[in-house]
């Protein structure tokens, strides 16, 4: 098997594995995941608890299992929100060239200057803490991500001759971007979306982690491994469960785009091929 086919099948067990446990939440859990049982707290894992229990007394699984769904709702809108705001942008940029390209890339680097996490601090120190307020933020850092990828790959094919056709025939700059451009870079966005995808999971995390995300008691992997940290050497499962979910999430949507990539790019598939 071809690393590249190798790298897609095991990202899309994995996406797939992850996915599953976040569609499985919905309908199933082994525990109502925000149900406290003081008397069962810090149990191993056993039959019962297949990743044993909280500090609470709260079923490890289950959380896990919610978390999912918590991360990747919010790690998917992000992208959305990255993809649906910064490709227009960039495309329009491109199009339009000179003063307009200008202000627009300016203003993404300026965007660029504050990170996911200083950004839902700003936002938390107006909004207040929550899930939604860490989408606004993830996506808003997303945004110029996609906006120079777009532009980068729009700038390389205004000058192409299929291009010069296309406003020959009379075709405006819009049409040409959506009809010729848009559907060239289409697969560099689609890799990139999956890279993006995984990036969310982690500052979702990461927010999570120092208060920022989803609040109590709504479950998520970061406070998981926040809150482990005091009962680490009592109990380990406590940070291995979340700490797993995390790196599988990461893993096989890391190794989803690169698989992607070399699926979808011909000029790594041609060279593979010499």
């Amino acid at each position: 098997m071809k690393r590249s086919s190798a790298s897609l099948a095991i990202g899309l067990a994995f996406t797939a594995l992850i996915l599953a446990a976040a569609g499985l939440s919905l309908v199933w859990t082994p525990y109502d995941a925000e149900l406290i049982l003081v008397e069962q707290r810090l149990m191993p894992p056993s039959a019962a608890h297949w990743f044993g229990t909280d500090q609470m007394g709260r079923d490890v699984l289950s959380m896990i299992l919610g978390g999912a769904r918590n991360s990747i709702a919010v790690a998917l809108v992000a992208a959305g929100i990255g993809l649906g705001a910064g490709v227009p942008l960039g495309l329009f940029a491109a199009a339009q060239g000179g003063i307009v390209d200008e202000i627009v890339m300016r203003s993404n680097d300026l965007i660029f200057a504050f990170p996911a996490l200083l950004l839902a601090i700003l936002i938390t120190a107006i909004a207040g803490p929550g899930a939604i307020n860490a989408i606004v933020a993830i996506g808003i850092f997303n945004i110029p991500v996609f906006a120079r990828l777009a532009r980068g790959g729009a700038l390389a094919l205004w000058p192409r001759d299929f291009v010069r056709a296309a406003r020959v025939a009379g075709k405006g700059r819009l049409r040409i971007s959506l009809e010729h451009i848009l559907p060239n870079i289409a697969s560099v966005l689609i890799v990139q979306g999956t890279i993006q995808f995984s990036l969310g999971v982690l500052a979702e995390a990461g927010l999570s982690y120092v208060g920022l995300g989803a609040q109590p008691p709504a479950p998520s992997w970061g406070r998981m491994l926040a809150e482990s940290q005091t009962y680490f050497a009592l109990a380990p499962w406590l940070a291995l469960a979340p700490g797993l979910a995390i790196v599988t999430t990461v893993l096989g949507l890391n190794m989803l785009g690169d698989g992607l990539r070399d699926l979808l790019d011909p000029r790594i598939r041609r060279e593979r091929a010499i």
